[in-house]
């Protein structure tokens, strides 16, 4: 039996529930299905830790991580008493730069037992491969003067490394799917970067010949998303148009709340980190409310990226079971609660043994 060495960051708001769910059904997939045990390791980093000790996570954080097999996290975000870039930059981004989480993958289906808010969604199946290490999201920048002649500069910074990279991750997902990478670029209007990036593409592409291509404007693509997510495939995007993309893929599956997330250090040198796409939601925080599918097919993405497909794919099995059988909390129409979801997945879960 393989045992694996979790660090388990629950965070803020409705990640302090949903995580525990979804590690219930982690063991619940451990027990049935055999060959694999886990250890989990919690750490209090979050807002609260941060309104305590003036800091998102201790000098030493990182360090600790890396001796752990993958980390799973909650949520990050308590924006009425801390500012979303002192949490996000504090934790999570920080722990994706420094632990080289240079892939961030979040898939987008049609689950059975929801309804898309699109009117005709055609059973879409997409994965959106995001240059997770730089793009629009780098550090490059300032602000100067005041008053009327303040100005604030951010620059992009794409490199050949981390953007081939991405690419060619995209390029070997889709070899084992539908065969087709689409490319979102933005060439006719960011005069720089989204023309290295087409570059960088065509490049790419070359040594996947039996891979069909399309390079879309994002704003054409977020379109296609809503008029036709049938097509697409596999989707390598830039930092910012991954992020952006992947909540409208949580979108047109019915709620923000079902959509996951993987940030991947490829070359597995350090730990990947799972979480899914919603935020802390704090409104709903603490009322047993909140949909724990987003956290619970997060583990199934964990258990793809170690090796586990199988029982990753009947944890999915048992979510699209539980959404079938009318189990369903508020934002999917339906009035169970946060335990009573999780339990039905793990029933279906159980009943696959």
């Amino acid at each position: 039996m393989n045992h694996y060495d979790i660090a388990v960051i629950p965070g803020d708001g409705i990640g302090k529930e949903v995580v525990p769910a979804a590690l219930r059904v982690l063991e619940t997939a451990a027990e049935v299905h055999g060959g694999l045990s886990f250890s989990w390791t919690n750490f209090p980093w979050s807002c609260e830790y941060y309104l305590e000790h003036g800091t998102m996570m201790p000098e030493d954080g990182i360090t600790t991580l890396k001796n752990f097999d993958q980390i799973f996290l909650g949520a990050v975000g308590m924006p009425n008493l801390v500012a979303d870039h002192v949490s996000l930059w504090g934790l999570l981004i920080k722990i994706r730069r420094e632990l080289e989480q240079a892939i961030n993958v979040r898939p987008a289906k049609l689950l059975r037992g929801l309804q898309s808010p699109l009117r005709d969604p055609k059973q879409f199946d997409l994965i959106v491969v995001r240059e997770n290490s730089e793009g629009e999201y780098s550090e490059i920048g300032g602000r100067i003067h005041s008053g009327e002649d303040e100005m604030a500069v951010q620059n992009a910074v794409f490199t050949r490394k981390a953007t081939e990279r991405a690419m060619r991750y995209a390029f070997e997902l889709a070899a084992k799917r539908r065969h087709h990478v689409t490319s979102a670029t933005k060439s006719n209007g960011i005069s720089h970067s989204m023309p290295f990036w087409d570059e960088v593409f065509k490049t790419v592409r070359e040594d996947y010949p039996h891979i069909e291509t399309a390079s879309n404007h994002i704003d054409a693509l977020a379109a296609f998303l809503v008029m036709k997510p049938h097509v697409l495939d596999v989707i390598v995007a830039s930092n910012l148009f991954g992020d952006i993309l992947t909540d409208l893929g949580g979108a047109i599956m019915g709620s923000i709340g079902i959509a996951p997330a993987g940030n991947l250090n490829v070359e597995r040198k350090y730990p990947s980190m799972f979480e899914p796409v919603h935020g802390s939601a704090p409104d709903i925080a603490g009322k047993g409310l909140a949909n724990p599918i987003g956290q619970i097919w997060t583990g199934k993405m964990m258990l793809d990226f170690m090796g586990y497909e199988e029982i990753g794919n009947l944890i999915l099995d048992a979510i699209e079971e539980t959404l079938v059988s009318g189990v369903k909390t508020r934002d999917l129409g339906g009035s169970a609660n946060t335990e009573e979801v999780t339990n039905a997945v793990i029933e279906h879960l159980k009943n696959r043994g």
